[in-house]
């Protein structure tokens, strides 16, 4: 009967003296215990005990005369043996790839213990074949979630450390008191034999059902993800122009009662000046009245950094609940045109509160809309946004002044908008770590470091936690795999910060500082904010309306002593009234914008 390597590693330990084995047992435990307790910290000893502990596993089974007989067996070794030597070697780097290296021993010592179902009691083949089978379907989730592995090794790790310091402890005990265990079944009589089996067979069982429910999960989670489709794909040939419409389809999702919807793609320029791609929504009213229809500007709040958290791959967002009044803006005749930005959809740089590569892809979706043939648009546009996108509707008019001088940029509204990403930045820094701000601060490091050359993502994470803020941005809001994230950063913030550097100063603290709203607007400016906002604390948008009013632009404000972060965008919400009331007097050419600052100026006195 082939020996498990715990026996044989337990056998190694039994022939020290006791008081020896005792020590190594106690060091053992605690070692587990750390590993569990501080599992971002371990992340470099867990790195150490991977491959020591791999390269341990393929020579005590190359010294295991049965089992190292058959050729396969001894493939299987000899790869147990090099990933542990990878990892040692290159340790520094296999930070970034030990999710990687981890599925495939997983794998390796799946296809091991297959070979198990060959020799032995009928009890140890079933085990090994259900062992089997659970490292490999373990194995391939490592590769689906390389974020929440790390995290979850560790934990596995260290509990199995706990488990084989305490067993060796036990022993050591056994034996100072004058009792010497026995191992295998061969010391064993009938009832024992008929226990160990019974054992076998309820650990096989355990493995097969975490197995399949890992797998359902995964196959949940995968199901819930965004599925982007060919239609984002950039064409070898697209337009060196910007705001050329390269194709036009219709959107899949849910469409507002009074209206069609297409989605199209289309060129434009990033926030660094480089030729891209970007894909948009077009929200046209059913019936059309005659004439060159007006453009309101949508701006999305936040749904993720990745490809596929782009609005229009998902089921709802043309509606009055992801749209503000899109029902009473088409009653009017009047068309929304909301871009995903470049890098969500198709391919690119995406630029979360990065004020120029925001408002040219908004400016550009407005130009290639303009190239439908079921449409005529004029050059009045009044911009809309919410939170990331009220920043970027902040940012369009300056930017279009010079970038699309052709439109005519009427007014901003601005619902619950980041202002000031640098000034948040300050704020969300003295709140705790918790799961929700660590994915948020991921959202802005990554694409910042993407777009600016001089900020390093390494500069302010925590070496071991670099691909678990890489993965973060991965997920988007509407999809289940974002509790992923969230259970890996509550998982890591336990430990240790995860941003551990000051994340407003350096290259990103200058690069958030450069992209603060301060105009200047040829249009009005209508802000609205909530005093309980969970998100945007209330003194960003006073800061603006202050500063905006000292530059002589006319702002109308409304501030509300209730509601969240999102209660002035959903349908019930009392502020649309004012929104679609100002929009109409700004395409309807109302001689003087309305405005608050008299207003301001008179509770500053006061």
């Amino acid at each position: 009967m082939p020996r498990p390597r715990l026996r044989r590693a337990l056998r190694l330990i039994e022939a020290a003296p006791a008081p020896a084995a005792l020590a190594i047992g106690i060091s053992v435990f605690a070692l587990g215990v750390f590993i569990v307790t501080r599992p971002l910290t371990s992340l470099w000893l867990l790195a150490i005990v991977v491959g020591v502990a791999a390269i341990l596993a393929g020579v005590l089974d190359l010294a295991d005369s049965e089992r190292s007989r058959t050729v396969w067996y001894r493939i299987v070794c000899v790869l147990w043996i090099v990933g542990g030597l990878a990892v040692l070697l290159f340790v520094g780097r296999s930070l970034e790839i030990l999710p990687a290296v981890l599925a495939v021993l997983l794998i390796i010592g799946g296809l091991g213990s297959l070979a198990g179902v060959l020799r032995g009691r009928v009890s140890e083949r079933v085990l090994s074949g259900a062992s089997g089978v659970a490292q490999i379907v373990f194995g391939v989730l490592a590769l689906a979630w390389p974020d929440l592995t790390l995290l979850i090794a560790a934990v596995l790790f260290g509990v199995r450390t706990i488990v084989y310091g305490g067993s060796l402890v036990w022993r050591a005990g056994r034996r100072l008191a004058g009792r010497t265990p026995t191992l295998g079944d061969s010391g064993r009589g009938p009832r024992g034999r008929r226990l160990a089996d019974a054992g076998r067979y309820a650990l096989a069982v355990v493995l097969v059902v975490l197995a399949g429910t890992a797998w359902s999960v995964n196959g949940w989670l995968a199901e819930g993800a965004p599925v982007i489709d060919a239609f984002y794909n950039a064409p070898a040939d697209a337009p060196d122009g910007p705001g050329e419409l390269i194709r036009s389809d219709a959107y899949a999702g849910s469409a507002p009662a009074d209206g069609t919807v297409r989605r199209i793609l289309y060129s434009t320029t990033d926030a660094v000046g480089v030729r891209a791609v970007a894909s948009a929504l077009v929200i046209i009213p059913t019936d059309l009245p005659p004439g060159p229809r007006p453009v309101v500007s949508w701006n999305w709040g936040t749904t993720g950094v990745a490809r596929g958290c782009a609005p229009s791959l998902m089921d709802s967002t043309a509606t009055r609940w992801a749209i503000p009044a899109v029902s009473e803006a088409l009653r009017r005749g009047w068309v929304v045109v909301a871009s995903d930005y470049t890098g969500r959809g198709a391919a690119g740089r995406f630029p979360y509160l990065i004020g120029e590569g925001e408002a040219r892809s908004s400016l550009d979706a407005i130009r290639a809309a303009g190239e439908l043939e079921d449409v005529r648009l004029s050059r009045d546009v009044v911009v809309w946004g919410h939170s990331q996108g009220g920043h970027a509707a902040l940012w369009t008019d300056p930017v279009a002044a010079e970038y699309a001088p052709e439109l005519r940029i009427l007014g901003t509204a601005a619902l619950a908008p980041v202002t000031d990403p640098l000034a948040m930045a300050r704020e969300l820094a003295g709140r705790d770590a918790g799961a929700e701000l660590s994915i948020l601060v991921s959202w802005v490091l990554v694409p910042y470091a993407d777009v600016y050359p001089d900020v390093n993502v390494e500069d302010y994470v925590v070496t071991s936690g670099r691909s678990i803020v890489r993965e973060m941005t991965q997920r988007c809001l509407s999809e289940p795999g974002l509790f992923v994230s969230a259970i890996t950063s509550l998982g890591v913030s336990a430990d240790r910060p995860l941003y551990p550097a000051n994340l407003t100063a350096g290259a990103l603290g200058r690069r958030l500082e450069q992209n603060r709203a301060i105009g200047p607007w040829r249009g009005p400016v209508l802000i609205g904010w909530s005093d309980q906002d969970e998100v945007i604390p209330s003194d960003l948008p006073e800061h603006f309306v202050r500063d905006a009013c000292a530059a002589g632009v006319p702002v109308r404000w409304v501030e509300f002593a209730t509601g969240d972060h999102r209660s002035l965008i959903v349908p019930s919400s009392g502020f649309l009234r004012t929104l679609v009331r100002w929009t109409d007097d700004r395409f309807s050419g109302s001689d003087a914008p309305a405005s608050d600052c008299a207003r301001y100026a008179v509770d500053a006195e006061e």
